[in-house]
């Protein structure tokens, strides 16, 4: 007879909130829907129950009744997430998982096949139940033999609990209060005014009458507790395992140069592992020789990481000590997974996308071979024209740049070294046809200004009009008329 365990983490919303914050422990907290005074409370710890706080108050008034209250909102994103991984995690158990798709937080499990694997049904449930306690969540778990059974009891009963035969799932099952069910409030007080409070209590109702009074939902949790309505389980599909593959135009036996191509197939594989909230437990390089077969190599750190830079320093380590027979004509990496620690996937998100030791090492070089002017950055200086408002400047250290005070967008604009001469202009510049940087970017379709600029009286006399030049093919140049030498110049480029 087949075996089917349902996994229960009570109020996980509460529970995800709780992890994130565990300096709340001991406090009143809630999940409300928003963080405002009209917020709705959506679920309750034991702390706050106590002070009289219940689902469906209002965040003012849930403050007004528990001191030292704690709050938080529970995105259904993140609470998806949290589903997927221990979906995942559970799946290392049996192939067969099924998540609640209504209830988040409720797992159904296919026990089947399982007995070579784990002596008894309670060794294998309490397998499952020590790697979820281990996630700091709380999950009672229930092993019996039908989807509404071990439903029900889980909802009631703590911790571990497996039935010997369907008989005496089917008797626990009928004594569990209706309360403790994810039934619609209506239907649960109606049925309360009725005295009907448990699920046998339920049964000995009428079908009939139950379905014309209270409707198909109703008549459809009658028959699934009667075991009437067997509804097989939906697992998810297992993920296909994260992988990444290269193949070469060349054949390839340089340690360096592979370990650089390894090192851009890596970096999507650990973002893929984090959005997975797993960690890399061990990697497979398998390389393709040239008329010679694959070659396979295990890297495994000591710890399950995300850490792209230690994995990185293994896999040098590695090559190093490779011998190719032949050039390598592609490059397969395979990921063995483990789940991630929350400061893992706290540290990788946090990670900046750029490492600045990194590119001051690099500048560091290139002054060495080049010399100190070969590093510069542009500074703004006081001046009239366009080319005299900056100045270049030995460049030390790079930092990030300081967010900027302003909302409006800024136009990127690039200076060329010297204006460049450009054709003449037809007669009207409005004109269509004007091919004023050649046929690569089209013709001229609109002219933005003048914006004048005159000086020098007292050196040599300067007479520019700028433009804004937006060509047919989406380019825009920054040119100038000089008056004095009536000729168009290319000064720069917006982007």
């Amino acid at each position: 007879m087949e075996r089917l365990a349902c996994v229960s983490l009570p109020a996980f919303p509460l529970q995800l909130l709780l992890r994130s914050h565990p300096d709340w422990a001991g406090y009143p907290a809630v999940v409300i829907d928003e963080d405002k005074p009209q917020g709705s409370v959506l679920w309750v710890n034991d702390t706050a129950l106590r002070a009289g706080v219940f689902p469906g108050h209002r965040y003012a008034a849930a403050l007004s009744l528990a001191a030292g209250l704690r709050a938080g909102e529970v995105s259904p994103a993140e609470t998806a997430q949290a589903v997927a991984a221990l979906t995942r995690q559970l799946m290392r158990f049996t192939p067969e998982v099924e998540p609640s798709a209504q209830e988040p937080g409720i797992f159904w499990l296919n026990g089947s096949g399982l007995k070579r694997l784990y002596d008894s049904p309670k060794m294998w449930a309490r397998a499952f139940h020590t790697e979820i306690k281990a996630q700091n969540f709380r999950a009672d778990v229930v092993v019996g033999f039908t989807r509404f059974g071990t439903y029900a009891v889980a909802k009631a009963m703590r911790g571990v609990t497996v039935f010997r035969d369907p008989s005496e799932e089917r008797r626990a099952a009928q004594k569990i209060p209706l309360d403790r069910l994810d039934l619609d409030p209506n239907f649960r007080a109606t049925l309360f005014k009725l005295g009907i409070k448990t699920v046998g209590a339920l049964l000995s109702l009428p079908p009939v009458g139950l379905r014309e009074r209270f409707g198909p939902k109703a008549y459809r949790l009658y028959r699934m507790a009667a075991g009437e309505l067997w509804a097989p389980l939906e697992p998810c599909p297992p993920e296909e395992p994260v992988r990444q593959r290269r193949i070469l135009d060349d054949p390839e036996n340089d340690s360096t140069r592979l370990l650089f191509l390894i090192k851009q197939l890596l970096h999507p594989m650990m973002a893929i592992l984090a959005a997975r909230s797993q960690a890399l437990a061990a990697l497979w390089l398998s390389f393709l020789l040239d008329r010679n077969g694959w070659l396979k190599e295990q890297i495994r750190p000591a710890t399950p990481t995300l850490d792209s830079t230690q994995i990185l320093d293994l896999i040098r380590l590695r090559l190093e000590s490779v011998k190719f027979a032949a050039g390598v004509i592609e490059i397969e990496l395979t990921a063995e997974e483990y789940p991630a620690t929350r400061e893992q996937l706290r540290l990788f998100a946090e990670k900046p996308t750029r490492d600045l030791d990194a590119a001051n090492r690099s500048l560091a070089r290139l002054r060495a071979e080049f010399g100190d002017d070969a590093v510069v950055q542009a500074k703004l200086t006081n001046g009239h024209l366009p080319e005299a408002c900056f100045t270049w400047e030995p460049l030390s250290r790079v930092k990030l740049p300081e967010p900027q005070k302003e909302s409006r967008k800024i136009l990127v604009r690039r200076i060329l070294a010297k204006p460049a001469l450009l054709p003449a202009a037809p007669r009207r510049t409005h004109e269509d046809g004007w091919l004023m940087l050649g046929h690569q970017y089209g013709s001229v379709d609109k002219l933005t200004g003048p914006y004048v600029f005159s000086g020098g009286w007292w050196n040599r006399e300067i007479q520019r009009d700028y433009y804004f030049a937006e060509t047919r093919r989406g380019a825009i140049a920054w040119v100038y008329y000089d008056r004095v030498r009536r000729r168009w110049f290319l000064q720069g480029w917006v982007e």
